[in-house]
Order: structure tokens, then sequence, then C-alpha cells
């Protein structure tokens, strides 16, 4: 029996096998094959449709924002403000919170409901009318009935 160590054995086999970067280029291949064409990137904004330098496209960018920015604060400045939209019923004429202007708003139909239900049953019959001189006989509605 010896009592020298072991050789240390040493992994020789690639990391990337030939076969497998074949595979690798293929697969490469087949994704370049199916990539999106240009003018589909320009039209998601992935890339910059324009025809300027590419040293000038971050300036028109910069402008192109800035004219947009003008406008959005020109948008702002001709907004009506909140009276004009309430008197144009755009917009409640509420103070309450926007949560609770569903429940505003069924509250007082429930409530103008309520009022015209307790005006009916206050209301003459037509027979009373009839003695009045208000309706005449062939107008009572309870006459045919």
């Amino acid at each position: 029996m010896s009592t020298e160590p072991a050789a240390p054995v040493v992994d020789a086999t690639p990391i990337s096998p030939v076969r497998e970067g074949i595979e690798r280029r293929n697969s490469l291949e087949k994704h370049l094959q199916h990539r999106p064409e240009a003018q589909d990137l320009k039209n998601r904004h992935i890339l910059l449709d324009t025809s300027t330098a590419p040293a000038l496209q971050a300036k028109a960018l910069e402008l192109e924002r800035q004219r947009a920015t003008d406008n959005l604060k020109k948008g702002l400045a001709q907004r009506p403000d909140r009276d004009a939209l309430v008197e144009r019923n755009i917009l409640p004429d509420s103070n309450a919170a926007p949560a609770l202007q569903g429940h505003q708003k069924e509250l007082e139909r429930h409530m103008r409901a309520d009022s015209l239900e307790k005006g009916l049953q206050g209301r003459p019959k037509p027979e009373d009318l009839v003695k009045k001189g208000i309706l005449d006989e062939e107008e009572n509605p309870l006459k045919d009935a």
C-alpha cells in the first residue's frame, strides 16, 4: 500500500460543447428571422421615427417634449372653471367626496320620490274637483271605472 496522494483529476470537457454551440447558433438565427421590422418598432415607439442626424435627435426630442408641454399648459389655461362646469351639468353641484356622491344622488332621488308620493296622497279626489267646478263631468277619470 502506498501512502502517496492520488494525482488530482482535471475535467477537460469543454464548457460549451460543439453540439451546444451549433444549437445556440441555430436558435439565434431562428430568433433573428422572427424579429420585428424597424417600421414596426418605430410604430411602437421603441425606435425613434426620425430622419435627422443622430447628433440632432436628442435636441429634436427635447423640442418635441417642450412643444407638448406648451400645448398642455395652453389647454389647462383655457380650461373652464368648476362653476362653469357645474352650470353646464358636467360636474355635480356637490361638495361631498366623490365616493359619497353616488349615495348622495340616490338619497336625493328617494327624497324626491317620497315628496311626490306625499303630494299625491294629499291631492283632492276627482269628485271633489267636479263639485268645485275645476273638472268637467267628462274629464272625471273615475267615471268609467
